[in-house]
């Protein structure tokens, strides 16, 4: 998924695409979750986030999932692994909830979660954001390339950016539920008064 990180000869996402891909995940997630209270994703990344050409977002490598070894350790390096999943045995739907909130964090700072990618220096997203929006305004965490020209969204990219943050709380009982998730991401489309790809 390109993140807000152009490649080259790309432009960068805007807000509604960004937003868009959020919600389309999200749904992706929260139906997979709705099928069993057992069933979980395990690998949720944004190179798992495959994008048509009118970006809109599905969620891979699912079968690939359950057939990882017991005794490795799903995004222990990447980023996007939850603090509580030390071995594959220990992925859960709060896992699932943790990682996507690493990938909203990703769309919205431009930053990767990652160690090293594309030899960029990665960070770990939820840490810096919280230490950022604890002494700054949350606005500073933005990726430059999204507020550049969307002034006019910025309270609804706030409000995206605290279910991030709540997505990726360190005790697996403070994260919504995936559908919950997907709810307040619904109310920050009808709020941004957008046509696809935020409703629909």
């Amino acid at each position: 998924m390109n993140n807000g990180n152009k490649g080259s000869g790309r432009s960068p996402l805007s807000w509604e695409t960004r937003a868009g891909i959020a919600l389309g995940a999200a749904r992706a997630i929260s139906y997979l979750h709705s099928r069993d209270a057992t069933t979980s994703h395990g690998n949720i990344k944004s190179c798992n986030i495959l994008l048509s050409e009118s970006y809109e977002a599905k969620v891979s490598d699912y079968c690939l999932a359950p057939m990882i070894s017991p005794t490795s350790t799903p995004n222990r390096i990447d980023g996007y692994r939850a603090p509580e999943v030390t071995d594959a045995r220990r992925i859960s739907q709060k896992a699932d909830v943790y990682s996507f909130g690493v990938l909203i964090l990703e769309l919205l700072t431009g930053k990767s979660p990652t160690h090293q990618q594309l030899n960029e220096e990665g960070v770990d997203l939820p840490r810096w954001v919280s230490s950022i929006t604890e002494q700054q305004s949350p606005s500073d965490v933005f990726d430059p390339e999204l507020t550049r020209y969307q002034a006019e969204g910025n309270e609804n990219m706030i409000r995206l950016l605290k279910i991030g943050i709540s997505c990726t709380a360190q005790y697996p009982d403070s994260r919504p539920s995936m559908a919950e998730v997907t709810r307040l991401i619904e109310e920050v489309s009808r709020s941004s008064g957008s046509q696809s790809p935020l409703s629909g």
